[in-house]
């Protein structure tokens, strides 16, 4: 363990324009103040809104950046405060490294909703260092922000669950649908939609995928569980499922209508934005009007929900489908996860990958 007093390079792959390529980095890290931890990461998986951030979709990317927000790594040093972890512990970081902890939001612990909150990677933090990501051999976080890896959860497994997995398991928390019994619709098979398949169907809902086409079929309904599958072009088989679903997870980051989802749901059923869009949406109010829908959005989870997604998925067998990498790889994964070309997370092997060698 070294000395909290001494500043520590790291070495990540950084993007340094909205071409979005990444190539190796170096840059100091910010001391590990009394309550933080250092974490050696290991693992770190790849998000669609990483590419949006290195590639400046939403206009707000400062560079040099190193993405990645779904961080497994090895607690090497400790703060004199920390209560939580000791050097060794296997942790997770997501997208968030710190909050105004005196806003309503933080004080109701939904510290993703805090106006003042603080990425992991592309933000400022409190002493005005720009934050990295997990895409490098080292990070410093706050104590809050650092939750445990349950024992015997694979590392590798866990990394996806800490973004993709907890912003499917917020809502469905949040609007009292993690009861059995329910109908649920996940639009969209990609990274957090099969994990939306795996975690609605491990609460006991009957899970019908729905996409724009029939080549993910026979994944959705053999290997991830569904219990039905629609494609949104097939006029009659969407007719014939009309005010089937009690709910619709809607994990699709590109524009779309909604028209036609909006009429899949039941009375009162609600359907859930999750991917991130820079384009307006447009939808005809009567949809929403003659069946007392919603459309509404959720975004991550709380550190609270994360820790209750990992000890969820550890106690019912829940695994997320990944294709592991190394770091020389990272461009070629993000213009293949650009196509949908991933089945359906891709997770750096960041300590196999000797960063600093």
């Amino acid at each position: 363990m070294g000395s909290l007093e001494v500043e520590k390079t790291a070495i990540g792959w950084a993007a340094r324009d909205p071409s979005g390529v990444l190539s190796p980095y170096t840059y100091t890290l910010r001391n590990t103040g009394p309550d933080d931890v250092q974490v050696k990461i290991l693992y770190c998986g790849l998000c669609h809104s990483d590419l949006h951030q290195v590639k400046n979709d939403l206009g707000m990317s400062n560079y040099p950046m190193v993405p990645g927000h779904e961080v497994v790594g090895e607690v090497v040093e400790v703060g004199p405060e920390i209560t939580k972890f000791k050097v060794g512990d296997i942790v997770g970081v997501g997208l968030l490294v710190g909050c105004c902890k005196t806003c309503r939001p933080c004080k109701q612990d939904i510290e993703q909703y805090c106006a003042k909150k603080i990425w992991n990677c592309n933000d400022v933090y409190t002493d005005g260092k720009p934050t990295q990501g997990g895409f490098a051999n080292f990070m410093v976080v706050e104590q809050k922000f650092v939750v445990k890896i349950p024992d015997g959860m694979a590392p590798e497994q866990a990394a996806p669950l800490l973004c993709a997995g907890v912003t499917v398991y917020s809502p469905l928390n949040h609007f009292g649908y993690n009861q059995s019994g329910l109908r649920g619709g996940i639009l969209g098979l990609g990274g957090v939609g099969h994990m939306g398949v795996k975690i609605a169907k491990a609460m006991g809902h009957h899970v019908t995928v729905i996409s724009s086409s029939d080549k993910k079929r026979q994944e959705a309904l053999d290997h991830l569980g569904a219990d039905d599958y629609l494609v949104s072009s097939d006029n009659e088989k969407m007719q014939e499922a009309a005010d089937s679903l009690d709910y619709i997870i809607d994990t699709v980051p590109v524009n779309h209508p909604l028209e036609p989802y909006l009429s899949l749901l039941k009375v009162d059923g609600k359907l859930i934005l999750m991917g991130v869009i820079n384009t307006p949406l447009q939808f005809v109010s009567p949809m929403v009007m003659l069946g007392r829908k919603s459309i509404t959005g959720s975004f991550i989870g709380s550190m609270k929900e994360t820790e209750e997604v990992l000890h969820f998925c550890k106690e019912k067998g829940v695994t997320s489908q990944i294709e592991m990498v190394k770091m020389d790889y990272i461009n070629t994964a993000m213009e293949r996860l650009e196509k949908n070309d991933v089945r359906y997370r891709f997770v750096v092997d960041v300590a196999g990958s000797k960063l600093d060698q």
